[in-house]
């Protein structure tokens, strides 16, 4: 029977929660997350515990923000220029923007003033322990397909990065646009 590691094609169905038992991600009722694993496509801590599982086994995961998506910290708020977002902007929104060595990052929107909006730089879960059921419902090789559709789903960079993407038309390295499969 096939295990989850390195170069397998792996869906699984989970409820994600948080510390106060809020639920605040689910595949119930609608279809399996697939990634490749080893390629970075999930969180570091999740893809960690799902390591060695096969189809059927289920698992209570904790992974600590360490290990999700970080520590919070405070200096990752900024506030910007209004006009630099469209009419609708509205907290909690997420923007993908170029910081100041052109590397494409999303940040979300925390506060809405008249002429500026503030936005954070860290995830919106950045400081929280993420708590997972999962089942694994698939695993098996991955193959070149799903290398190349493995949740990149392109870059909007107009050829103008070092990402890598297939869809960018460049053969690049290194801007971090968050594809992790090349």
């Amino acid at each position: 029977m096939a295990t989850v590691q390195d170069g397998m094609y792996v869906c699984f169905l989970y409820t994600l929660t948080l510390d106060s038992g809020e639920v605040i991600d689910s595949t119930e009722g609608g279809e399996a997350l697939c990634y490749v694993h080893g390629t970075g496509s999930i969180i570091p801590g999740l893809e960690q515990a799902l390591e060695g599982m096969s189809v059927g086994d289920t698992k209570s995961v904790l992974v600590p923000a360490a290990l999700a998506y970080g520590e919070s910290e405070p200096d990752t708020v900024e506030r910007l220029p209004r006009d630099l977002f469209p009419e609708d902007v509205e907290v909690g929104m997420g923007f993908r923007m170029r910081n100041e060595q052109g590397h494409v990052m999303t940040v979300y929107a925390e506060t809405i003033g008249e002429d500026w909006v503030e936005v954070n730089f860290a995830h919106p879960l950045a400081g929280q322990d993420l708590h997972f059921e999962v089942e694994i419902t698939e695993v098996r090789p991955a193959t070149d397909e799903d290398m190349h559709s493995c949740g990149c789903g392109g870059c909007d960079c107009d050829g103008d990065c070092d990402c890598g993407c297939d869809d960018c038309g460049e053969d690049h390295e290194g801007c971090n646009c968050g594809c992790g499969c090349h």
